[in-house]
């Protein structure tokens, strides 16, 4: 039955992003803010499917740390929902998104009219400047920048590699960051398309306030996602 319900949900999940990737076309031609707010509706979308088909609530916690302006979002990173799931109650989120999905038609377009930061990873010290660079204008902006610290996903239990690229950038920056842990990759795995019944939660920890010496600030990133979602997975 759970695989029924899987194959079912990734049919769906096709036809959802289908429908909004062309009832988004017209968000173009106006603000970004259009383009930011049918992400949010895709996510929610997709959120509603997972319920509905596959038995998997996703639960928000920690709403009193959540930012409302300029910050840094660090999310666990396990699948690929991880990304949908923060433009559903962020109110203005801009995500780092590597070169690759900018051949993406529809995703990538909305990408970046919704003024997602794109990077080249073979760049290194280019591709962090304009990183730095590109925050620092959606800080202006007031928005909050989503970007995972492990750079790729990770099963759950798999050892974590924080890549030292958030390093770099907190030291240039003077806005918090917002960690965030989750159990998603129990419920929707990094690879295949079973997706298993139960409760995502994404937990909003307290914030990281800028100033740290970068060993300081990376052992405490780490240490408050990895405890926070290891506790997650016993749900």
């Amino acid at each position: 039955m759970t695989a029924v319900r899987s194959l079912a949900f990734v049919a769906l999940f096709y036809l959802w992003s289908a429908a909004v990737a062309l009832s988004m076309l017209p968000t173009l031609l106006g603000p970004r803010r259009w383009s930011v707010a049918m992400m949010g509706l895709w996510g929610r979308g997709i959120m509603a499917l997972l319920h509905v088909v596959c038995g998997i609530r996703v639960e928000l916690r920690g709403r009193e740390h959540m930012p409302r302006g300029a910050a840094v979002v660090a999310p666990k990173h396990q699948c690929m929902f991880d990304v949908f799931a923060q433009f559903a109650w962020l109110p203005d989120a801009s995500f780092v998104m590597k070169k690759e999905l900018t051949w993406i038609p529809f995703f990538s377009w909305w990408g970046l009219r919704a003024g997602m930061i794109v990077v080249d990873r073979a760049g290194h010290s280019t591709a962090l400047r304009k990183l730095v660079r590109d925050s620092k204008e959606r800080f202006a902006d007031n928005r909050q920048l989503l970007i995972f610290p492990e750079g790729t996903r990770t099963a759950p239990g798999e050892p974590a590699d924080y890549k030292p690229g958030i390093a770099a950038l907190y030291r240039e920056i003077d806005v918090p960051v917002h960690p965030v842990a989750t159990n998603s990759g129990v419920h929707w795995p990094k690879h295949g398309f079973m997706r298993h019944p139960g409760t995502i939660v994404f937990e909003y920890l307290e914030p990281i306030a800028p100033g740290l010496k970068r060993a300081e600030f990376m052992r405490l990133l780490q240490d408050r996602i990895e405890t926070a979602s290891t506790k997650l997975l016993t749900l």
